[in-house]
């Protein structure tokens, strides 16, 4: 394979902001009486569609809407956003696959307008042809945004390859017909990434190691 473009994802991924959404969620978890997680519990039961997550977490939508609860987080977390940092190497590493005139994209669950805020704010933009994030706030749609985006781009499905940090990334990739890896340093643990069958890494170094 020659591989002519990199689909990242966002969150977890080039971001560390995993510490973020557990002080987020815990914000709504403590606020409705109910127990705090840690971060290893969130790798733990992490999933999407989100909702899901919250469920298994104690909130009641019978109560009140998922919604609600939905709000208060992304609230929270563009309250704070600024504390994240990139993981370590995510510059350097974009700049050396650039270097090999291999085009990279975003293609992220977190609401489109936010996503092109938060890459600016770290000064990626550069970096990529095409930024692409959800119409929404509840991290729903990315297969379908992936779906209509493969179709964009000028390249064979076999000189792609996405990298992510989530179970919903391999499927995603699965849905776009390409091949994906997965890295541990975000939202979920390695255990669970290895039963997708995909090829995990623990640092981004490692996607110049298997790739370039």
């Amino acid at each position: 394979m020659k591989l002519k473009h990199i689909i990242w994802d966002w969150n977890g991924t080039l971001i560390d902001d995993r510490w973020l959404c557990v002080d987020g969620i815990n914000n709504g978890l403590v606020k409705r009486g109910l127990s705090s997680i840690t971060e290893e519990t969130y790798m733990n039961v992490f999933t999407f569609p989100v909702k899901d997550y919250y469920k298994d977490l104690g909130f009641d939508f019978k109560k009140e809407p998922f919604e609600i609860a939905g709000d208060e987080f992304v609230k929270f977390y563009g309250e704070n956003f600024y504390r994240a940092n990139l993981h370590m190497s995510a510059s350097s590493v974009l700049e050396k696959i650039r270097s090999y005139n291999i085009t990279q994209s975003i293609l992220s669950a977190g609401k489109h307008e936010f996503l092109l805020g938060w890459v600016e704010d770290h000064k990626l933009t550069e970096y990529f042809s095409w930024i692409k994030g959800i119409d929404n706030q509840y991290a729903t749609g990315k297969i379908e945004l992936g779906l209509s985006f493969i179709d964009e781009l000028p390249y064979d499905k076999d000189e792609i390859i996405m990298v992510g940090d989530t179970l919903h990334d391999s499927e995603v990739a699965e849905a776009m017909k390409i091949d994906c890896i997965l890295v541990d340093h975000g939202h979920i643990n390695r255990e669970r990434l290895e039963k997708t069958g995909r090829k995990v890494i623990s640092n981004l170094n490692q996607v110049l190691n298997l790739l370039i």
